[in-house]
This record gives structure tokens, sequence and C-alpha cells, in this order.
């Protein structure tokens, strides 16, 4: 059974513009829902894993997000993020704080890398890592994370502002499949996700990537998800995956879902 790391949203809120998702949020968000939805992804994720939670920090409204908190290799070893927004840096030292004295191993970059953990660095089913580059994490967290941890790397380069992690348009699924919006991605790295992949690569529409449909949580055959379209919860069921969709609206006000507000621990 995997076991997830989460931070209950006693202080989430849209305080600053850190991506194009917060433009229209600031102040906007619903504390009562958003607690409500929190609790449901909590629920439905605690009948299938086991959660972890870490200790909410006042004027860190972005601490839910806890796949940014670093990323974790063999449950025994972690890099801690270094963030790109000054916004989230602090967050780094709680992060720090509870890996060490959860007896983790924790590794550290270079502090001129930029490097935002589990948002932009998934492991597929085979055990290599796909690193997501350009709106926020650097290209040389490549050199950096292979120094830090025996891992293959392989990197791949977003280039719209509104999908600024990884885990926002690409989820590694299990059997080797993978789900994808290709409208994240460069030329190259979209040729690349083809090559590797080929037809196991499921490439979403525009609409499923708005429904934030990658930033899932996959648990064998199960995907939990935001929500997602008819058409692409029918392509995933032909490959033997259960779409569970749990509505996480008010997170993506600050451009997060239910991946997001988790990390693999």
């Amino acid at each position: 059974m995997k076991t997830f790391l989460m931070c209950e949203p006693t202080y989430f809120d849209v305080n600053y513009v850190i991506n194009p998702w917060m433009k229209s949020n600031v102040n906007n968000v619903d504390k009562h829902l958003a607690r409500k939805q929190w609790q449901t992804l909590y629920d439905v994720l605690s009948t299938r894993a086991n959660i972890k939670l870490i200790e909410p920090v006042e004027g860190l409204p972005d601490m839910v997000f806890t796949a940014n908190a670093g990323l974790v290799k063999n449950n025994t070893e972690v890099i801690i993020s270094s963030f790109r927004y000054p916004e989230r840096q602090v967050e780094s030292q709680y992060f720090r704080k509870y890996f060490l004295a959860a007896n983790y191993q924790v590794k550290h970059l270079p502090s001129t890398v930029i490097f935002e953990g589990a948002g932009d660095a998934l492991f597929d089913s085979c055990g290599e890592l796909w690193l997501g580059t350009g709106p926020r994490s650097d290209a040389m967290a490549k050199t950096a994370i292979s120094r830090a941890m025996d891992v293959k790397i392989n990197l791949l380069e977003l280039v719209d502002s509104r999908w600024y992690h990884l885990d926002t348009a690409f989820c590694p699924l299990s059997d080797g499949y993978v789900i994808a919006y290709q409208g994240a991605f460069s030329t190259d790295s979209t040729n690349e996700i083809k090559n590797r992949f080929g037809e196991k690569a499921i490439w979403v529409s525009n609409e499923d990537a708005n429904f934030f449909s990658c930033n899932a949580v996959c648990l064998d055959h199960e995907i939990i998800l935001n929500r997602a379209t008819n058409e692409l919860k029918t392509v995933l069921s032909g490959y033997n995956f259960n779409v569970i969709e749990t509505d996480v609206s008010e997170f993506m006000k600050s451009g997060g879902s239910c991946k997001c507000l988790t990390l693999e621990i």
C-alpha cells in the first residue's frame, strides 16, 4: 500500500500570483468549500493508501500542495525543493524538518539550482525519472539530481506557463502507460514522449487539460483526478483503468489539483 504526505488546507488561499491560474482568483477562495473538497480527497485516498500529515504553517497558503515538497526515492531519501518564487521558498525549511524527523536521508542540490520536487519530477512504472523544466525547475537540475540519486533521468521541456509543473500535463500510469497534454511541451519533448511510450501514450484534449485530468494520482489501475471527459474515461477504461473523480476546483484557483495535493513518500 502506498503512502502519501498531505497538508490540511487551514491557511490555503490565493494571496499572490505566481502562475496564470491565480491571476483572477486573488482572495476568491471559498475556504469552507476548499476544506470540504480536501477532506473528500483525503477520504478517497485513505481507503486505498496510507496518509501522513505535515502541520500547516500560517502565511504559507501553498504548503497544501505537498507534491512540491521534494523528490522522494525508495521511501528513504529525499531532495528538498528549492522554489523559484520567494512566496514559497520558506516552505522548504518545514518540509526538511519533517523528513529529518522521519529519518529520511535528506540530500541537497547546489543553491543555484531551482528544483520544485515531485511537481516537476515523476517516476514511470519502470523506475525512470521524467524531469520537467522551463517555467519552474531548471534544466541543470538534471545533472544535480543524477549526482544526488542513482536514477535515470529523461528531460521534458514545458513551454506554456499554464502548465508550469510537469505534473499538470504528464502522469505516468501503471503498465507503462502515460497520460499527457501535447500543448504543454516543446516539439522535441512531445516527440520524446511519443518515441518512448508509443501507443501507451494517451494524449488528452484541451478540455481535459483544463480539467487538470493529468494532475492525477495513480494507484495501480485506479486514477484519482478532479474531472475527465467521457471520452477520456472511455479510453482509459479500455486500458483497464478506472477513473475516480473528486472535485478540487477551489484548489485549481491556485493552479493545483489532486496530484499537487499529495506526495508519495
